[in-house]
């Protein structure tokens, strides 16, 4: 039985959030808590395996609280995010302070959207509380180090590096790209499932703390090298490319379930650089970019995956290891490394 502690400081919030956990029978919700105060208190006494937590709170706010548990007692939290761009940046922070997930807070519409975001949170709780977040809980040293030299004479064998994620994905991201040269020799394209408004501030925290230039991609921008590009939330991104021109095209991709798709960037990806690919794949829940890693190595790329000891969620890199498709397996730390070894 996963128990679970939901934190909010709205009665509504906290009995919706409560009768989404209590339909699925691996969960019960322990307790609750109305801010950040009573929530230290009750994970002292209820020993939670998850704590859902809310932000914008009265006496000790989501932010402080989780701060807190991180440094004397980690506990797995999922941010309960409002859709807006400050809800976007403070949901940020919390990822960055050892958050493993967060859910956005548009619980007010009916029908199949409601039952969808029930799904979700459910799903969350219980791939949270299985994996017990054990690397990031011993806390990601995600501060810039100095990036590895690239040797003038070395072959650059590959000519892109594309990168998926989903649970657990931005401050694995952060861990890579903090760790990667001003003079990168590619260009980075990533697809990390997240809210449009959510990448819009996850690529200006990334900008501000890499040596690369990060940016959220548009629609047609011809790619260059050292620039990395994060695909839009909600919208399907691929690579493509005409004459010596290579550039992101922004697609409605209907057979595809998850936006951005994973699969989607690195079959288009393989598509337009065929052996000359590289790609990435980390932490997430189920098995999206398996497809386009399919397709990658099929035409010669190289892959590697994010090893399970180091994953929030070993789902997405599990799928392509299984499929004999990993030409590494690392450690969330060993993998910027990597990167500048092929290349």
């Amino acid at each position: 039985m996963i128990k679970v502690l939901v934190v909010d400081d709205s009665l509504v919030m906290r009995k919706t959030i409560s009768r989404m956990l209590s339909k699925d029978k691996a969960i019960e919700v322990v307790g609750t808590a109305v801010d950040g105060r009573d929530a230290l208190e009750k994970v002292e006494s209820l020993k939670p395996d998850v704590i859902t937590m809310d932000v914008e709170m009265p006496v000790m706010n989501g932010i402080e609280a989780l701060k807190k548990i991180m440094a004397k007692d980690p506990v797995p939290v999922i941010i309960m995010s409002a859709l807006t761009r400050e809800g976007a940046e403070i949901t940020m922070e919390a990822l960055h302070l050892g958050a493993c997930d967060f859910v956005t807070k548009d619980f007010t519409n009916l029908g199949n959207s409601f039952s969808s975001k029930e799904a979700e949170v459910i799903t969350k709780v219980k791939n949270v509380a299985k994996n017990k977040v054990r690397f990031l809980l011993r806390k990601l040293d995600i501060k810039p180090r100095p990036a590895a030299a690239i040797s003038p004479d070395q072959k650059v064998r590959h000519e892109v590096l594309a990168i998926g994620a989903s649970t657990g994905g931005p401050p694995a991201l952060q861990h890579i790209l903090t760790r990667l040269p001003r003079a990168f020799p590619v260009p980075v394209v990533i697809a990390q499932h997240m809210p449009k408004i959510f990448t819009q501030s996850f690529s200006q925290r990334l900008d501000a703390v890499s040596q690369l230039q990060v940016k959220e991609a548009e629609d047609g921008e011809t790619l260059a090298a050292g620039i990395a590009y994060i695909a839009p939330g909600n919208t399907h991104m691929a690579v493509r490319r005409k004459g010596k021109s290579i550039f992101v095209q922004f697609t409605e991709g209907t057979q595809y379930i998850y936006r951005p798709s994973v699969d989607l960037l690195m079959s288009s990806t393989a598509e337009a650089f065929e052996r000359q690919s590289f790609g990435v794949i980390l932490t997430g829940m189920g098995n999206d970019g398996l497809q386009g890693m399919k397709e990658m190595k099929a035409r010669g790329g190289y892959i590697v995956a994010q090893d399970e000891e180091t994953c929030v969620v070993f789902g997405m890199p599990r799928a392509v290891i299984s499929a004999n498709l990993a030409d590494a397996v690392l450690p969330i730390d060993k993998i910027s490394e990597e990167i500048m070894r092929v290349l």
